[in-house]
């Protein structure tokens, strides 16, 4: 083999170790996040203080997320009250949320809650939803306890570490 052989090799082989290598370890998912639904069981629901609460959620996780890497696939509010049949019909139904995602262009969808069983704690969940596939693959519970904005924000930094966790499970 002489020289001049040898140096033409070395494309081909870069090229033959390129197609090898998996394609979506560079890539970062582009996810939807929908707005959380409150869901307060206790005596006085609905105070306005929790309806803030709750409309901050998104935001925030949105930005959290960002921080991670991750593309943020925006659904505009009016889409998603028309493709919903209801309160919490998002949240539990999959498919319809990933249809919704699939519109936008997104590869994942979050659908979430704040639910409020005391006035002592909340439990933010969420469902981490394959848009292409239309399943569930991960369901994720942080609690907060106590009001503060600062809280719910650990809160949410909580629910991205358990996002990113499920990502380098994909991997």
């Amino acid at each position: 083999m002489t020289v001049n052989q040898t140096t033409q090799l070395h494309p081909l082989m870069f090229a033959l170790l390129l197609c090898l290598l998996p394609t979506n370890v560079t890539a970062q998912a582009r996810i939807a996040v929908l707005d959380f639904e409150l869901k307060d069981l206790t005596l006085k629901p609905g105070v306005p203080q929790e309806v803030e609460r709750t409309a901050s959620v998104k935001p925030m996780l949105e930005e959290e997320l960002k921080k991670s890497g991750y593309e943020i696939v925006t659904i505009p509010m009016d889409a998603q009250t028309q493709a919903t049949a209801g309160f919490g019909y998002l949240f539990d139904h999959h498919d319809t949320a990933a249809q919704l995602a699939q519109q936008y262009g997104a590869d994942y969808v979050i659908v979430g809650r704040l639910h409020k069983p005391s006035f002592l704690f909340v439990y933010l969940m969420a469902h981490l939803i394959d848009v292409k596939q239309q399943r569930l693959i991960a369901d994720y519970l942080s609690e907060v306890k106590g009001g503060e904005k600062k809280l719910t924000r650990k809160g949410v930094e909580s629910l991205v570490v358990k996002v990113n966790d499920t990502f380098s499970g994909l991997k």
